[in-house]
């Protein structure tokens, strides 16, 4: 019965080059981390998917997939959901396709006699891999949501695993395990907790996912001083991952369209599909959310009352009306003319640094330019 787990585990190490991390994905059983049922994105919104409606090999080929599979919908489980196609909602939790996990595990740096704190436990998987290189005790791992924590909780202690498990908010880091070696969350955040800084040691580091209210997503790596701060770089390739519940973007009221102050531009919005260029307006409007209507890029700060759109009008223009104590255009606009001319850069090119009061990102070559996080 088990040998067909078994030999799709070692597939998988093969398929993702695990490297120093195959011993662990051919030990961990992803099935117990799976649950009952996953939620499969279909056109007309999240379908269930229940293990009981397949055959056992069925069911252990979909798990072992290389592929994220979404477990809870704005907090509702697969296994509790209709069976019926879910509308488009939020995922809010998920159990990551492994070559990530194995990827964020190596950028980490995590290796044998590292004591580590994982934010965002979710299924418990990527837990159970690092219990199982590192050890049970050498693994902190904190969970936002309590129902995700406790299904974490059934699914490690089955499979072998008694890491120390928190249900909390992550963001506060566990000092009572601390220093850690390394920090790495699983989920996103739109700056980096000053608690995770100081809970880490000397040159320890921290490495997670980060998304903004804009939509902009950067991957960073900090290495952690002892005077503590930490800084470090974005790696070339983003992640998306869910954004830690506090970190959320708050909701949008409907926007009316067309008014306050009008000026044209020549800068072509679409540059906004353009993952880095996202990124990097996001650094000028950090508390701004942006959507497109038909053609029209809106922007908008629900906290401010601030609003931007921009529509063409033809001939390499576009009109721009905006409204509220920011221009939210103008100062994105800013921020990309100083991509454009250092020539659209990787986010690999910016750097972060966090202070106990500050925090910011800079763009190298750029004459000190910076945008700062928490303003």
């Amino acid at each position: 019965m088990n040998d067909l787990a078994a030999e799709l585990r070692a597939d998988l190490a093969a398929t993702i080059d695990a490297g120093d991390w195959r011993a662990a994905i051919e030990a961990v059983p992803r099935e117990v981390f799976m649950g009952a049922a996953v939620y499969r994105d279909d056109m007309d919104g999240w379908t269930p998917v229940h293990k009981s409606e397949m055959t056992r090999t069925q069911w252990l080929k979909l798990v072992y997939r290389d592929t994220t599979w979404v477990t809870q919908v704005a907090g509702v489980t697969a296994e509790e959901a209709p069976r019926e196609p879910v509308p488009v909602k939020r995922p809010t939790s998920s159990s990551t396709l492994p070559s990530l996990v194995v990827r964020m595990l190596r950028i980490a740096g995590i290796s044998e006699g590292d004591k580590v704190l994982e934010i965002g436990t979710g299924t418990g998987y990527s837990t159970a891999l690092m219990c199982h290189r590192l050890g049970s005790g050498a693994v902190t791992s904190i969970e936002y949501d309590p129902q995700i924590a406790d299904r974490a909780k059934t699914a490690l202690a089955i499979a072998g695993y008694a890491p120390t498990l928190v249900r909390g908010d992550g963001l506060h880091g566990y000092p009572d395990n601390a220093p850690y070696d390394r920090l790495i969350a699983t989920c996103a955040v739109r700056t980096i907790p000053h608690d995770w800084v100081t809970q880490v040691r000397d040159s320890g580091t921290i490495t997670t996912p980060m998304l903004g209210w804009t939509g902009g997503a950067a991957f960073a790596h900090l290495q952690v001083s002892g005077d503590g701060t930490a800084s470090g770089r974005f790696l070339a390739r983003s992640v998306y991952f869910m954004p830690a519940r506090p970190h959320a973007a708050p909701p949008l009221e409907v926007i009316e369209l067309g008014v306050g102050d009008v000026s044209h531009t020549s800068t072509d919005p679409s540059l906004l599909t353009d993952d880095t260029a996202l990124f990097v307006a996001q650094l000028a409007v950090p508390h701004a959310q942006h959507a497109w209507a038909g053609k029209i890029l809106t922007l908008d700060d629900p906290g401010s009352g601030s609003h931007a759109d921009v529509r063409p009008i033809g001939d390499g223009r576009w009109l721009v009306h905006q409204q509220g104590p920011h221009r939210l255009w103008d100062e994105a606009e800013r921020a990309l003319t100083t991509w454009l001319e250092a020539g659209k850069p990787n986010q690999s090119s910016f750097t972060i640094t966090v202070t106990g009061d500050r925090q910011w990102v800079s763009l190298n070559g750029s004459g000190g330019l910076s945008w700062d996080l928490l303003a």
